[in-house]
């Protein structure tokens, strides 16, 4: 069965163009053209991947992508015409998993999406232990789910693959530079600001304290590790 996503933008040519595209690599595409409608979409159905334009009717992008973290953590790619730095950072702070620049190229789009549903596939099959639990904090590798204690915490794709990276790794101190690359790929055109804002988001949701961690820590310098 081919992969499910859906397409946010309020302009329609823009919306047809990536449609037609996306179905002849054998996608199926839903299609939504202001904010609303988008989480509607959303809270129906689980896509393996969500293209969400920023400046939308109704709700905005942001809005949007912040929304949908609440229930879920399907991937999310922001499309956006503004380039300034400033877009990008907000995009990952509401939980994007990556963001292109309009005007953009459909042949990028199916490369960024298909780096994202790789990477994610791939470390669902190399996951031989399917529960890991470190204190109160239970990482269930094969639903990609996180709970500590009883509470299940919602975590954006991203989030999880750094989570999971640290935590099979204990101990061990993993550079910005080293973390963009093996959790984003090489080919991924961010910079290591792209790791600090996913950390402390991270941080947000498992730490007590996030200024005072118990599990992600920092190796001033250096970079992070996990340890409990």
């Amino acid at each position: 069965m081919g992969k499910k996503v859906l397409v946010v933008d309020d302009e329609k040519l823009i919306v047809k163009g990536l449609r037609f595209s996306l179905e002849q690599e054998g996608m199926e595409v839903d299609c939504a053209y202001d904010g609303e409608e988008a989480l509607e979409y959303a809270r129906e159905k689980e896509y393996d991947m969500v293209l969400l334009d920023v400046m939308l009717p109704k709700l905005d992008g942001f809005q949007v992508c912040q929304q949908i973290r609440e229930f879920s953590s399907m991937p999310v790619i922001m499309l956006t015409a503004k380039g300034e730095d400033m877009d990008k950072i907000l995009g990952l702070e509401y939980g994007a998993d990556d963001y292109i620049t309009k005007p953009f190229n459909i042949l990028e789009i199916k490369a960024r999406m298909k780096a994202i549903m790789r990477r994610i596939t791939s470390r669902e099959e190399k996951s031989a232990q399917k529960l890991v639990a470190v204190s109160d904090l239970k990482l269930d590798l094969e639903s990609r789910r996180l709970y500590i204690g009883t509470r299940e915490i919602n975590l954006t794709a991203k989030e999880f693959d750094l989570l999971e990276l640290m935590v099979m790794n204990p101990g061990k101190v993993y550079s910005r530079e080293k973390l963009l690359n093996m959790v984003w790929g090489y080919e991924y055109p961010g910079d290591v600001r792209t790791v600090d804002v996913h950390i402390r988001r991270l941080r947000e949701k498992i730490e007590t304290n996030p200024s005072e961690p118990k599990y992600v820590h920092t190796k001033w310098g250096v970079g992070y590790y996990f340890q409990a």
